[in-house]
């Protein structure tokens, strides 16, 4: 059996990663150690939140050369994946820098700021969505996005293609959150887990 640590810095849908797998028969362990994060077999990165008060406990805890330096399979959620980019437009940002890109703020105006609500994905690339078909839904909440780049392995529309999922080396990122998305959600967690 896997050891899988989700990365417990205080964000809000912790809880909810951790009842998603609980779901799934996996007992994650919920840790902010850099020695029990170092040792895990997967790691996920939550997030729920404001990005430079999140950097700030990630800081706070000595966990940002942890993540940087991970070599696990790793996956980012919303909040977690925007703070693995390079930069943030909430609040200026510096983020870990894993994903060379930006975050950036939806223009309001045409669309209603935060984009929530289930919206589909497509384009999807590697076994993170095996079993998985074009445009299924997810669940978004997020009034920042990561724009469409080579490391992006599935989009939505909002209503430009903006990044619903990023990928890199070991380090994956998802903008909607699995852990709310039913059964499709659930198989992209399973999916990841048997990496």
């Amino acid at each position: 059996m896997s050891k899988v640590v989700i990365i417990d810095y205080g964000a809000g849908n912790v809880r909810s990663v951790k009842f998603a797998l609980e779901r799934m028969g996996i007992t994650p362990m919920l840790s902010r150690d850099a020695a029990e994060i170092q040792s895990a077999d997967k790691i996920i990165f939550p997030g729920v939140g404001e990005a430079s008060s999140s950097m700030k406990a990630l800081e706070n805890y000595g966990l940002i050369e942890v993540i940087q330096n991970a070599k696990q399979p790793f996956l980012g959620i919303c909040l977690g994946m925007q703070m693995m980019c390079e930069s943030s437009e909430e609040n200026n940002t510096q983020g870990l820098g894993i994903f060379p890109l930006p975050v950036k703020l939806f223009a309001g105006g045409t669309v209603k700021v935060p984009h929530m609500g289930w919206n589909q994905i497509e384009a999807l690339k590697t076994p993170i969505f095996n079993g998985l078909e074009e445009k299924a839904y997810m669940y978004f909440v997020h009034s920042y996005y990561v724009p469409d780049s080579e490391w992006t392995i599935a989009k939505a529309s909002y209503p430009a293609p903006f990044s619903a999922a990023l990928h890199k080396d070991n380090f994956y990122g998802c903008q909607f959150h699995p852990e709310k998305s039913g059964t499709f959600g659930q198989q992209i967690l399973k999916n990841f887990i048997e990496m």
